[in-house]
């Protein structure tokens, strides 16, 4: 199946889904209704996969392993370690703590540290925004430039408003909205009240705050 198409041709995310059990049904086979949102509380976010990351740190270590132990192999065998050992055992034991290069590869080490354990402490897929429970066995998010588009198409719905730029994020959506005509304070009065109904029907586990703004289009020319 295609993807929908946006009205400027952009294929436009839809929400994501995780794969459920089969539906619940009761004694006479008929599905059960949905568990109420009440008892469901606030979801986590999605985790990343990392298998970029992953990958490279992977292989990285399997490079690194294999030529030390072909290396201690060899010597084992009574051949002479190879000459990239003994320049590294060298360096390593003439050069001083404070010299250049020695704090150039501290640095590179740590940060390098420093970004895995980034990388496996925090859940990624910022742009996916958990959604609220429903039943037990499934849990969605909602993209971000989709919830985005459906606040901007309720936005343009209101008299008075010209065009629209919404931007969500995963504690804020920001409105702005350029009306050509009626009082600025009633167009963002009933943006207000029409956004915020949005958002409800959204259905994220964390709702965001609505922050609005009104002016007017700029004079052309």
């Amino acid at each position: 199946m295609s993807e929908p198409q946006g009205t400027d041709g952009s294929t436009r995310r839809m929400p994501v889904m995780e794969p459920a059990t089969e539906q619940e049904t009761s004694g006479d086979g008929a599905p059960s209704p949905p568990a109420s949102d009440a008892g469901s509380g606030p979801d986590g976010r999605f985790w990343s996969a990392r298998r970029i990351p992953a990958g490279i740190v992977a292989l990285l270590l399997l490079l690194a392993a294999g030529a030390f132990l072909y290396d201690v192999v060899a010597v084992r065998t009574g051949r002479s370690a190879l000459g990239w050992r003994r320049d590294l055992a060298r360096q390593l034991a003439d050069r001083p703590l404070d010299d250049t290069w020695v704090l150039v590869g501290a640095g590179v080490a740590a940060a390098l540290g420093l970004w895995l354990l980034v990388l496996a402490l925090t859940p990624g897929l910022r742009k996916v925004l958990p959604m609220r429970r429903t039943h037990p066995d499934v849990r969605a998010g909602l993209h971000r430039d989709a919830a985005a588009t459906a606040l901007r198409d309720r936005a343009m719905e209101v008299a008075g408003v010209q065009s629209a730029r919404v931007r969500v994020r995963r504690r804020k959506a920001r409105v702005r909205a350029l009306s050509h005509f009626r009082e600025l304070d009633d167009v963002r009065t009933e943006l207000d009240g029409v956004l915020d109904d949005a958002v409800d029907g959204l259905g994220l586990a964390r709702r965001p705050a609505v922050s609005v703004r009104v002016a007017r289009p700029g004079r052309k020319g």
